[in-house]
């Protein structure tokens, strides 16, 4: 059996670095720049040239020079994504479609996490910028117009995901989904159910989802005729808890004992935080309480009792956010999108009987 170090140092020399283009056109007996040509499907090479050109790189192994390829067409073929938390099934879904449709369009995507912290997503979006992606995406923001002078600074396209852009005028675009008719559809399915004491829990992170789903809960109320019972509103205000699921679990208590028979909660995490409140207080749902979530997430149709939610049609708002993106990068006008949400019924809210 041969040796490794018996085999010509030439040899080894050739294995060891890179194919190039160089290698490719002497393979070929072709010139580099139309190897070069061939690799990009140049217009100016044949089609039969430009496949045998690209099977004999194959054949040959060879792996293009992504920083030579973003120096000479100055893209570097990444977009930079920002979400709140990599940890929330909502942003799983999100991102899932905006991949799909990154990947059609040969792009890589780069995600980062703000913790629903406004420096850290300045601190994301200024970090994409210095790696130079070609566009940006950033998931329930929290900028605002407060940060015109840093806004401008921001000169790749930028598509925000589930806010509206009101306030930014013409330097973003974005894809969004009705939270305030989530926020009533969730409302008028409990007061259909014949709810009249119904209460709202929200998470008090300042998002705009957050405020317009809680509008939302009080269009449904007033164009009820309802009363509106300030104890019946639940928003954390313990900038310690942050996790949904803990959230849901503290404030349901209070708000069982302020007399709600039915609950909107902001997401499906923070109601599946409730139900489980609702198992150690030895509360049945959905005969003694009936709740409704915001998301619907795959979770949510496999706890028991299965959970009544809002769909975000978050692989459809991920899709259409990367599809904004693309055309912006092309040079396409595009319009804002507000998606409208949708009611989803399962098991954990039934017909209220005094």
């Amino acid at each position: 059996m041969l040796s490794l170090f018996t085999l010509p140092t030439a040899i080894l020399k050739m294995s060891e670095r890179k194919i190039s283009i160089e290698d490719i056109a002497r393979k070929a007996g072709v010139s580099h720049s139309t190897v070069s040509r061939a690799l990009r499907d140049s217009p100016l090479i044949s089609s039969q040239v430009r496949e045998d050109i690209k099977k004999l790189a194959q054949e040959m192994n060879y792996v293009p020079n992504a920083i030579a390829k973003s120096l000479q067409t100055q893209r570097t073929y990444t977009v930079g994504v920002v979400v709140t938390s990599i940890a929330d099934p909502f942003f799983g879904e999100l991102v899932e479609g905006i991949e799909q449709i990154a990947r059609l369009a040969g792009l890589n995507v780069l995600l980062s996490a703000s913790h629903g912290d406004f420096e850290q997503e300045i601190g994301a979006i200024e970090n994409f910028h210095y790696r130079r992606v070609d566009g940006i995406l950033v998931a329930d923001s929290r900028i605002s117009k407060q940060y015109t002078k840093q806004l401008t600074q921001f000169t790749v396209p930028t598509v925000l995901i589930n806010i509206d852009t009101e306030d930014q005028g013409k330097t973003f675009h974005s894809v969004a989904i009705d939270d305030r008719l989530g926020g009533s559809l969730a409302v008028e399915h409990l007061i259909e159910m014949g709810h009249t004491s119904i209460a709202y829990l929200g998470v008090g992170d300042g998002s705009k989802a957050d405020q317009q789903r809680l509008e939302g809960y009080r269009i449904a109320m007033n164009q009820a005729g309802l009363p509106q019972n300030p104890a019946w509103v639940a928003i954390n205000q313990d900038p310690k808890i942050i996790n949904d699921i803990d959230i849901g679990k503290k404030m349901l208590p209070q708000l069982v004992e302020a007399g709600v028979t039915g609950i909107f909660c902001y997401n499906d995490m923070v109601a599946i935080g409730a139900l489980l409140a609702c198992k150690e207080l030895s509360i049945s749902v959905p005969e003694d309480l009936s709740l409704v979530g915001f998301d619907n997430i795959a979770l949510s149709s496999y706890i028991t009792p299965p959970l009544t939610t809002v769909s975000q049609r978050m692989l459809e708002m991920g899709e259409s956010a990367m599809t904004m993106l693309v055309d912006l990068l092309q040079g396409k006008a595009v319009e804002n999108l507000l998606l409208s949400p949708f009611l989803v019924k399962r098991d954990s809210t039934r017909t209220y009987a005094v």
